[in-house]
């Protein structure tokens, strides 16, 4: 008994490593244009709408389209912004709600190709603000959209905690030691967005998941293709 306990011990990491190397390799990414329009035929609901000629008045700032992002260096050769479109019809009512008390959305990124994600993960310096590609990212499945609001008036970014895509503890949607009137407005855009059936992340209030986010493939389809 003792001889096949020890060689149950001695086998046990590499069965795990094993298991672990096929749970990467059976993540399910749609990367052919041909099996996309295909689950568009079959769920209409599966399509990438493209916020810019979805929503009247929206503003894009897609900074992964520029240097000016965490990566400092260009990750999509288009600037534009797509999502789901069961997502594109909430932020539509979102941006109609807004404009009513004066406000406006500005999209920073939303629908992400797997591509970039596992681009993201290999260069980025703090794993933490990455999704992991093992299991990619809701980005990914066109279910996550990060934004701000601008005023109407004047077209600029309402105050916020932070930046985009800063790593400063007060970028967490929960941080106390602001100023009132900072903390006033990221409230009003999280509680906006929860009412339309998205949830802020932990460490970024700037980011929102689609609840229904597990209803959607992976996509690796890139925005020329769209």
């Amino acid at each position: 008994m003792a001889p096949r306990f020890l060689l149950a011990v001695l086998l046990f990491p590499f069965a795990a490593f094993a298991q672990a190397k096929e749970d990467t390799t059976t993540l399910r990414v749609v990367g052919s244009y041909k099996a996309y329009l295909s689950s568009c035929a079959a769920n209409p609901d599966n399509k990438l709408v493209e916020l810019k000629k979805a929503i009247p008045g929206i503003i894009l700032d897609v900074r992964y389209a520029t240097r000016n992002n965490f990566m400092k260096q260009v990750m999509y050769k288009q600037a534009r912004a797509f999502a789901r479109k069961p997502v594109a019809e909430q932020l539509k009512k979102i941006q109609s709600e807004l404009n009513r008390k004066g406000y406006g959305l500005k999209i920073f990124d939303a629908y992400r190709p797997y591509a970039v994600t596992v681009a993201f993960y290999k260069k980025a310096s703090d794993k933490a603000f990455v999704a992991n590609p093992k299991k990619g990212s809701k980005h990914n499945r066109g279910c996550a959209v990060d934004l701000t609001l601008v005023d109407l008036k004047t077209g600029k970014d309402i105050p916020m905690p932070t930046p985009y895509d800063s790593f400063a503890p007060e970028a967490s949607p929960t941080y106390k030691d602001l100023p009132q009137p900072v903390i006033k407005n990221r409230d009003y855009l999280i509680s906006v967005m929860h009412r339309h059936g998205f949830r802020v992340i932990d460490n970024e209030w700037w980011h929102y998941d689609f609840i229904g986010w597990k209803n959607y493939a992976l996509m690796d389809i890139p925005f020329e293709r769209l």
